[in-house]
């Protein structure tokens, strides 16, 4: 089955300690609800720096990448469709789904 990594982005922090627990509680139980469709939970995002062949920069606010998860679905759609349900969504944040592709490396 197609795999794809849900990448988070753009999301506001929480307010507040209690809605940071709100939240995480949220995320695990939409993680959860995805059962063996969700590959890999994921890793959260602190702070990112660009590699060009200029150097390395940080990264500003035009990128904000939180984190990502890797899911199997059948097509994009499907996977799209799971991602519109994360509570990523309720921060203001966006998710790009992205198919991965079977090669060698």
């Amino acid at each position: 089955m197609p795999r794809f990594a849900f990448i988070y982005r753009d999301a506001q922090p929480p307010k507040t300690p209690e809605e940071g627990q709100q939240h995480m509680i949220a995320w695990r139980e939409w993680s959860a609800g995805l059962g063996d469709a969700m590959i890999e939970p994921g890793m959260p995002f602190s702070q990112a720096v660009t590699a060009s062949k200029d150097g390395v920069t940080r990264v500003g606010d035009e990128g904000t990448f939180n984190g990502i998860s890797i899911i199997e679905a059948a097509t994009c759609e499907e996977a799209g469709a799971m991602a519109m349900a994360c509570p990523h969504l309720n921060l203001g944040g966006n998710i790009i789904v992205a198919e991965g592709m079977d090669m060698e490396m």
